[in-house]
């Protein structure tokens, strides 16, 4: 088994901080997994041990997360292109590509604007527009207004203000079941950088993908959660929510949990990998890889 510790910077002669850290674990077919916001590519150990023996993982941990140096916005498509470059120089054959909420949308990004790079992707828990996944009557303007609020409001507080609502659980802890799950969000969250994650929230929540998802030519798995909000929604709706998000998106294929929260890989695992193992091991065609 190699594990080795890569950074986009180290394949370039720039000397610019690199918009991601890399893990590279296995051997096989690669397989690029994305973690969300604030969190280590830790997220994916229990994915990396199932998958590395026939995959070779590369597992980021996003700039500005987890103790990982920011880059300066736009942040997101730094990351984005970065990810293309990354596959590009390491020379990885339609990498399979699995995100988790903010990871799973810079998935869709990738593969909608490089559609060569790009092999099978799994989307975990994330939306093409997150603005209108909360409220569906929201108009680019008001995406766009509400994302300036939020960039302030994050930017614009004391660390130590910033520190206590991590702490508190305000934003995170309907996310998972267990409260061992909840403290290791909380400590990447402690450690992740303010500004990052102010740039970060306020670029997904003015971006908007329900058209752009028409350019992505590969299979599409994506997961669904609801459980966690169930005093404002249920399955149906959830799953009629994700249908309308992803209806450009010729072929997706949309999976419900009635069980995880958030971080689904962590409350339901048998019940991803299941979906998992079936969407991986489907026959591929050139084309469709």
């Amino acid at each position: 088994m190699k594990l080795l510790m890569l950074s986009l910077a180290l394949a370039t002669a720039s000397m610019a901080q690199a918009p991601f850290q890399v893990k590279v674990t296995g051997h096989g077919r690669p397989m690029i997994l994305i973690p969300g916001l604030s969190s280590s590519g830790e997220v994916w150990d229990t994915t990396v041990a199932r998958y590395q023996d026939r995959f070779e993982c590369h597992v980021l941990t996003v700039a500005g997360f987890a103790g990982v140096p920011r880059v300066p916005a736009p942040m997101l498509d730094r990351v984005r292109d970065g990810l293309g470059d990354y596959i590009r120089k390491q020379s990885l054959d339609h990498p399979v590509i699995i995100g988790h909420s903010l990871g799973g949308f810079l998935a869709l990004s990738l593969a909608a604007k490089y559609p060569d790079l790009s092999g099978r992707l799994i989307i975990v828990d994330s939306y093409p527009s997150l603005a209108a996944m909360a409220d569906p009557h929201a108009t680019a303007a008001s995406a766009h207004a509400a994302a300036e609020q939020m960039r302030h409001a994050i930017g614009d507080e004391t660390q130590e203000a910033y520190e206590r609502y991590v702490r508190s659980g305000v934003g995170t802890r309907a996310m998972v079941e267990k409260e061992s799950d909840f403290d290791r969000i909380v400590a990447w969250g402690l450690v992740s950088d303010r500004t990052a994650v102010a740039d970060a929230m306020s670029e997904l929540w003015a971006a908007d993908l329900r058209d752009d998802v028409a350019k992505i030519k590969v299979p599409t798995l994506v997961f669904g959660s609801w459980i966690a909000y169930k005093q404002y929604t249920d399955h149906a709706r959830t799953e009629a929510n994700l249908r309308s998000q992803y209806a450009k998106l010729a072929g997706v294929e949309i999976q419900v949990t009635d069980i995880a929260h958030h971080f689904i890989m962590w409350d339901d695992p048998n019940w991803m990998f299941g979906h998992l193992d079936r969407f991986l091991n489907a026959r591929e065609s050139n084309v469709n890889r």
